[in-house]
Parts: structure tokens; sequence; C-alpha cells
């Protein structure tokens, strides 16, 4: 592993004013910026994939049709002819790689193991190491109750959580946040890759990219009062996670639209779809369209009814964040499925 050659407080400031050029200079992350009176800014694409015969003709998720689907949706969101030519927009050999699943659902609703490594399959294509690559969360014990095998050295792909490694020592801070970051994400991750899950939340409403980045902190449960809002949004400003943000996968395989963030059955349906975006605020604001369309289906009333409308979005596209966009004449939505 690693090793830093300078405290994680002088990193922080060094990550905080590298942070402030890099949105200064707009497209290096990819992220919408807000908009003057006469500007006209790009559009933030999401792409919806789906394949009817994901689980053929059973109950888990097939590996090759996985990798058609990944393959599918990568081409459409970064409009390449071949797949690799999309993962090399966002990384790059000799970079590490974290892959930032979400394992709090178990087998049933947790980030899928096929999913991962079908990703961590084209990463190797586009030149990144096996070794180089690191697949984590919050608990390795969850990790493995998700399907995960559990590595942490060799020259094989990496899988395991904070628990093994730790949090800085010194608190970062952005906003209403204070906290200390996971060792992985400070110390391995040149590239971060969030790999969320479409689900309901029980405080939030719904989780997905930006809440995802709870499992990068040590004092999630401080941060869950009035919908988490503004906290998701500030967490998601912490510049150790914001300048090495590229892109979002989110795993709509089997989702959740009531009940969440936990697995249960009979409020997770399966979708069979993965949305993916390098904007994270449009990809939430996606599949919350996705969970309240399924919830009217059921017969339940919005989320904002229930009281559990997504208010932290509104907060992470406001001038102060500018994290990504929730207005839907600024995305770009396309959707897909194979034959």
């Amino acid at each position: 592993m690693r090793q830093e050659t300078i405290t994680a407080r002088r990193k922080f400031l060094k990550n905080f004013l590298a942070n402030a050029v890099v949105v200064g200079a707009g497209d290096q992350l990819s992220l919408p910026v807000a908009a003057s009176a006469n500007s006209h800014p790009a559009r933030s694409r999401v792409v919806i994939a789906r394949d009817p015969q994901l689980r053929g003709s059973g109950s888990s998720v097939d590996s090759q049709h996985m990798l058609k689907l990944l393959d599918r949706t990568m081409q459409s969101l970064f409009e390449a002819d071949r797949a690799d030519e999309a993962w090399k927009k966002i990384v790059h050999p000799g970079q590490c790689v974290g892959l930032k699943v979400n394992s709090l659902g178990g087998r049933g609703l947790s980030s899928n193991p096929v999913l991962v490594g079908a990703i961590c399959e084209r990463l190797q294509q586009a030149g990144i190491r096996a070794a180089d690559i690191v697949v984590w969360d919050r608990d390795t014990r969850e990790l493995e109750r998700a399907g995960f095998r559990i590595s942490a050295s060799g020259n094989q792909v990496q899988c395991f959580g904070t628990d093994r490694v730790g949090y800085e020592d010194d608190l970062a801070a952005w906003g209403s946040v204070g906290s200390r970051l996971s060792k992985i994400l400070t110390r391995r991750c040149d590239v971060l890759i969030g790999v969320p899950v479409l689900k309901d939340h029980d405080g939030a409403g719904v989780t997905m990219a930006l809440k995802n980045m709870y499992g990068a902190i040590h004092n999630p449960n401080k941060y869950h009062p009035n919908g988490c809002d503004p906290y998701i949004a500030d967490v998601n400003m912490l510049p150790e996670i914001r300048t090495r943000m590229r892109l979002t996968i989110c795993d709509a395989t089997t989702a959740c639209y009531e009940g969440g963030p936990a697995y249960k059955p009979q409020y997770s349906w399966h979708e069979n779809a993965l949305i993916a975006s390098q904007d994270p605020v449009a990809l939430d604001t996606t599949g919350w369209q996705i969970i309240e369309r399924k919830r009217a289906q059921q017969g339940l009333k919005t989320l904002e009814a229930d009281g559990r409308a997504p208010r932290y979005l509104s907060t992470a596209a406001d001038p102060r964040h500018r994290l990504g966009t929730n207005d839907p004449q600024r995305m770009e939505k396309v959707e897909t499925a194979l034959a």
C-alpha cells in the first residue's frame, strides 16, 4: 500500500486548492457548471440500458449478458464505437481505480458481483492492472455477505472494507460536514467509480450515486437528519471525493421501491438495467423517476406525499455546490435495450 508523504491535513488543503482550479476549469471532471444568463451549457447525459434476457431462464444475472449490457451502456454514454474507447476516456494505465460499491443489502440488494466483475474485466482491457483495482465499502464482512471474494494482496483485483485499514486521523470538512475519510479512498484511489444500487431510502427518499459516498466517511449516522439534506451534497463536495469521482454505474438489475435501504423482497423488483452518468445529480434524479413510476404501479403514494422527497438533489444542484443538474431540461436521457 502506498504511504502518504505529507500529512492528511496538508493533503486536504492541497486537494482543496486543486479542486478550486479543477471546478473552474469545468470539463476536467465532466461536471455541469451553473449557467450564466447568456450561456448554453452542455446537457448532462444519462444512459438507461436494459436487457430483458439479463437473467436468462433463471434468477441469477448471466455474466455474458452483463458484459454486453455494460458495453452498450459505456458506448452509449461516451458515444464511442467500441467499449474500450469509452473506458480510456476516464482511466489511464498506471492509475489505481476504486470501485465504491454498496453492500448493505446482502445478496438481495447490493451491487451485483457479476456487474462489478464485468467492470473489472473491462478496466483491465483498458490497461489498468488487476492489482490496481480495489473494490471497497465500509465493512469487509458486509462485502462477503453480498457475495464478493475478499482479497488484499497479490496480482489480482483487491476487495476489502475500510475496517481493514481504517480512516484518516484528521477531519475533512466542507459546509455542514466534518468526517474522517477512508484510507482506501485517500491512499489507494486515483480514480473513483461509484457502483451504487437503485433503491428507496426511508430518510433521504432515494439512495444512489450521491448517498453512496456515505460509505467513505467514518460518521454517516450523524448526517441523516432532515432527509440527509444538506449533508449528502456536502459529503460529495469533499475534495478527496470530488476530484477523484469520474463515473457512476448504478446497478438497477434488482431495485427497491419501498422499505429501503435494507433488502425487503416484497418491495423489490427486477429492472434488469444499468443507469450510468458522469453527473451524479442527473443520475439520482433519473433513478428517482424510475422509483416513482414503480411506486405508482404498486398503488403507493409519491415520495413527496410520503414526506420523503429527495430534497438533497436541489441542494446538490444549487449554485453553491454545482455537483450536477436536477433540471430535466438540462439532461439528455438515452434509453437503450439489448434485443
